[in-house]
């Protein structure tokens, strides 16, 4: 593999660079872009309010079926295979209704259709409507698809494929997690609207059903209804959280995860996962793998021995972004779930260092945090090396579980600040991963109380194996 080789020294040394730097400070729209991992980091006292939210009313038109008979519903797209060349469409209805999708590259004209299948689950005393799910495959690579569901009632809508599979690919993934359906994710996802996310990389922690008593799944339809505006137009990537485990035996509930797998596919086969939770896809110059935090993950489980194979695959010609999703962050110096991943850090990380991974998102404390490159590897027991080290060739972490829902923000971090915290804040708000080429990302985090263009986090991302 040809490598970069150019040293940083010699980078600030080039006036073509710093010309570069700035611009990319600007476009951005941040004044205090960083430029380099070093040096201590930085709490935010910004001030908001703390307390809990208040979720949407079952009669808010965001969270309103759609008018029209057996019209569709709660539409959402996600990625159908590993490439970016499949589009899984999934959507409800209240009466049977075939499971058909029509669509092509003009509005209006529909030259081909596909058809899925429908499925329904029931939860204690509630039965879903019929859940339907058809995958467009063999899609051209940046396009731009129409497509029409329904039959009685017709609803129409549309998505663009990625530009491809490549090296210097530019791309831009938004990040979101812990939204919920209060009003604080309205703004969330209103902001996020604004921004140049292409495909949403969702951290985990979906409807907050299981706040309600018995897990009330209508809050599932209405949370699905809210993100319509967003996940019909392009793909959401999802994983799995705790709040989508969802065990409650006093009821006869004891599978795990039921409400999340019948309501949200994933393609994990393509990726020879046997698990709908675990996975990964490739998208521009990325290639993305999803964990799931709240299953087996010790040595020899399924998912271990899937991670372990999947990350031999990665091929950082094609793909020179390595990214991880999950849910319980690794890094976490926030008091609200301390240590919560403690034990998936443990078994994983020394794979991923390894691996070479450039970023980890994660989500479930709900706050913003982000870490300069660290590991924790060394330890065997017997040497004492437990403590957390800077390492350039260790991934940076991101904690983005601040999507807005009704638990408030987690406003309490441990002091003092650990020496791998970056940048810390108790606010509500998303991210935006924007890739570059195969050398360089750019990481901004926008919070709520700001308009959209306002960048309160941002930092230039060198990627671990072409940038060396």
């Amino acid at each position: 593999m040809k490598r970069h080789k150019t040293t940083i020294t010699n980078l600030l040394c080039s006036s073509m660079m710093r010309a570069l730097l700035l611009l990319l400070m600007t476009l951005s729209g941040s004044s205090s872009l960083a430029l380099f991992d070093e040096g201590s980091g930085r709490t935010s006292h910004y001030m908001r309010r703390l307390s809990a939210g208040i979720d949407l009313p079952y009669t808010d038109p965001l969270v309103e079926a759609p008018p029209g008979e057996n019209a569709p519903q709660q539409v959402h797209i996600t990625q159908g295979d590993i490439l970016g060349k499949a589009v899984i469409v999934s959507w409800i209805t209240d009466q049977p209704s075939a499971p058909k999708v029509w669509y092509g590259i003009k509005q209006g004209d529909y030259h081909w259709v596909k058809e899925g299948r429908t499925s329904q689950y029931s939860f204690y005393n509630y039965t879903s409507g019929f859940i339907h799910r058809v995958t467009l495959d063999s899609l051209q690579y940046n396009t731009k698809y129409y497509y029409k569901i329904g039959e009685v009632t017709v609803r129409e809508f549309w998505f663009t494929t990625p530009p491809g599979i490549g090296p210097d690919i530019a791309y831009t993934f938004g990040l979101i997690g812990d939204l919920g359906q209060s009003y604080d994710s309205v703004t969330t996802l209103e902001h996020y609207a604004q921004s140049s996310g292409k495909c949403l990389l969702y951290v985990g922690d979906l409807s907050y059903a299981d706040n309600y008593p018995f897990y009330y799944q209508v809050r599932w339809d209405t949370w699905s209804r809210l993100i319509e505006s967003s996940a019909a137009y392009q793909p959401w990537i999802w994983t799995s959280g705790n709040h989508e485990i969802e065990f409650l035996p006093e009821v006869g509930e004891t599978k795990i995860f039921k409400s999340f797998k019948a309501r949200f596919p994933t393609p994990y086969k393509a990726s020879n996962s046997t698990s709908q939770l675990w996975y990964s896809i490739k998208r521009g110059s990325a290639h993305i793998i999803v964990l799931a935090s709240y299953s087996s993950y010790g040595i020899f489980s399924p998912q271990w021995t899937w991670l372990q194979t999947e990350l031999s695959t990665v091929d950082r010609n094609v793909t020179p972004w390595l990214i991880v999703l999950l849910h319980c962050p690794w890094y976490n110096s926030n008091a609200a779930s301390y240590m919560a991943g403690e034990s998936m850090r443990v078994v994983f990380e020394q794979m991923v260092v390894t691996s070479q991974v450039d970023v980890v998102f994660a989500g479930h404390v709900h706050a913003y945090e982000r870490t300069f490159p660290v590991s924790n590897i060394l330890y065997n027991i017997t040497n004492g090396l437990c403590i957390p080290e800077l390492n350039p060739a260790a991934p940076t972490y991101i904690v983005i579980g601040d999507g807005g829902n009704n638990e408030g923000p987690s406003s309490t971090f441990t002091e003092p600040q650990p020496n791998y915290s970056a940048y810390r804040e108790a606010s509500f708000g998303h991210g935006l991963f924007d890739i570059k080429n195969r050398t360089h990302a750019i990481w901004t985090w926008h919070r709520n109380q700001d308009g959209e263009p306002v960048v309160a986090d941002s930092v230039i991302l060198y990627n671990k194996v072409w940038y060396a």
